[in-house]
């Protein structure tokens, strides 16, 4: 089974202040899905199982900024922080309804699973997570497609829950061979490459120690970010889970990736 994570900054214009979807990497992307699925023309078979986990991007991040979703407040603002966790499910059920939009009439048969519906958290970390109706969609050969949402926590009342999150829980309890993550650059970097010329790529990491360097770096996007999203991915690769870090900006990267041939980009895994 193959998770392919792909980030709010691939399929909506992540800093527009407004929700806005970027339809040209939307439908590439599913033309590429589709391609991967149905490889083999004759047969028309899918691939073994696969999840489709999207960023919230414009739609979700905002809105979670506007209402400070997980910072603490007093029981007198819980009706403003409710009014914010309805707003952004909303919106983010409306960016996945968008995706699925595209990706049903690209004839890939997907299903919208909000993770609101049946995912609680303690503590901003995932403490149930309902396997079971996900495992009967994908031994029914569907492709669930879930998306970072807000959840109940029963600690701090409303959380958010990303992307990252629910792949790797997914991942480690349905014993998923492979994941691909689909982000705005090759992989991981000494740094930021869309700034610094002389930033180097990174092949491979094995360990904590391949990337410890980039964690007193300032930049929270390309570096600070991607240093969390390895070690989520090194806890992983303990259990025998192998992941790789694209572009997929880059055209035809997600078809190549899914059908397991080289891509440019960044390999986790444990040696």
């Amino acid at each position: 089974m193959i998770i392919l994570k792909i980030g709010g900054s691939i399929l909506t214009e992540k800093d527009s202040t407004e929700p806005k979807v970027d339809y040209d990497n939307l439908n590439r992307i599913a033309e590429e899905i589709q391609e991967s699925l149905y490889a083999d023309e004759i047969s028309n078979d899918l691939i073994d199982g696969l999840v489709i986990v999207h960023g919230a991007g414009s739609f979700g991040h905002p809105p979670a900024k506007k209402y400070k979703i997980g910072e603490p407040f007093e029981i007198e603002d819980y009706l403003e922080k409710r009014i914010g966790f309805a707003e952004i499910q909303n919106e983010v059920k409306k960016l996945n309804s968008i995706i699925c939009e595209s990706l049903i009439a690209h004839g890939i048969p997907c299903i919208a699973i909000p993770p609101s519906s049946f995912i609680t958290t303690h503590n901003k970390r995932i403490y149930d997570f309902d396997l079971d109706l996900l495992k009967t969609y994908i031994r029914e050969g569907f492709i669930p497609v879930l998306f970072g949402d807000v959840v109940i926590d029963d600690e701090v009342k409303i959380a958010v829950i990303s992307g990252d999150q629910i792949l790797q829980y997914i991942a480690k309890f349905l014993k998923s061979d492979r994941i691909v993550l689909g982000t705005d650059v090759a992989g991981v970097y000494t740094k930021n490459p869309k700034t610094h010329d002389d930033a180097v790529h990174i092949d491979e990491v094995n360990s904590i120690e391949d990337i410890k360097f980039l964690e007193s770096t300032t930049n929270v996007d390309v570096t600070g970010g991607m240093v969390g999203k390895v070690k989520e991915l090194l806890d992983l690769a303990d259990y025998g889970i192998s992941s790789e870090i694209i572009n997929a900006n880059e055209k035809g990267a997600i078809a190549k990736a899914l059908q397991g041939m080289e891509v440019n980009g960044t390999n986790i895994c444990r040696k």
